[in-house]
């Protein structure tokens, strides 16, 4: 038996990179995963990459940003599964400019998939985390929750390009100190994991295959220059960018019982580099 088994999970955005390498580890450790993505094509082949190893999943798909997903992900758990006792916020892309070439959409849009998308998914919960809890307790078997937010270095020290990205991740670390204050009374703990440079698709070498996203009918070009690159590995003391497993196994980290009382931290996970 895996250590999260009995679990049931959602992971946002893990049809692709980091949060497909979550959600495969949170079904590895035994949880139920609801898998989610923009896209039908990766949210569907994660959920039968994970039947196929013998876990149980099911998928979600659509727009973390849309008004009604976050009811319908949290409802998607309890209904399929018959609970909720992980949550990784994990959706999202990146769309850069300079500050006085960046609109209003592009600020906004960044927020809220970064940040207000998050906000809706934790509330949506509040009720079954609520009641349940507090149900719990009563009869003497109270269940420690988690929830991960995923943040990022950028949002912790600014990213020159970035304003909108920075400012949501920035807000996402506020949201996970409040929201560790909120439900600590609910045996829940909320902590926030802040990515360096990780190899996925948003961070690959700029003219490779797919350096491209569609969000909202729109095209947006991702990925870094060579140059941007090199300068970037040069300062991790690892000397090289980290793997989405490498990833999901710090998020796995406070999903599992070892972090039953880590609450309301930000765990950087950068291959060493220090600003």
């Amino acid at each position: 038996m895996g250590r999260l088994e009995g679990r049931v999970a959602l992971v946002s955005g893990s049809g692709r990179g980091i949060g497909r390498a979550v959600a495969m580890r949170l079904a590895r450790e035994g949880a139920a995963v609801v898998v989610n993505d923009l896209d039908d094509a990766p949210g569907h082949e994660v959920v039968e990459a994970i039947r196929a190893a013998g876990g149980r999943a099911s998928a979600c798909i659509g727009d973390v940003g849309a008004k009604d997903f976050a009811e319908r992900f949290v409802g998607a758990a309890i209904g399929e599964f018959g609970g909720l006792d992980i949550i990784v916020n994990n959706a999202g892309y990146t769309w850069d400019a300079v500050i006085q070439k960046m609109s209003d959409e592009q600020f906004d849009a960044i927020l809220d998939v970064h940040l207000k998308a998050p906000f809706r998914i934790l509330r949506a919960a509040s009720e079954y985390i609520r009641v349940t809890a507090k149900a719990e307790s009563q009869t003497g078997a109270p269940r420690c929750r988690k929830v991960v937010n995923i943040s990022s270095i950028a949002g912790l020290y600014g990213n020159a390009g970035q304003a909108n990205y920075a400012a949501a991740k920035a807000g996402i670390v506020g949201l996970t100190r409040t929201m560790a204050k909120e439900w600590g009374r609910y045996n829940v703990t909320v902590n926030c994991v802040a990515f360096g440079l990780i190899a996925t698709r948003l961070t690959q070498q700029l003219g490779e295959e797919g350096a491209a996203i569609t969000v909202g009918g729109r095209d947006i070009s991702v990925g870094l220059h060579e140059r941007t690159l090199a300068g970037i590995r040069a300062t991790i003391p690892l000397g090289r960018e980290g793997t989405p497993d490498e990833a999901a196994s710090a998020v796995y980290m406070l999903c599992s019982p070892d972090s039953d009382y880590v609450s309301g931290q930000v765990l950087e996970v950068t291959g060493g580099v220090r600003f």
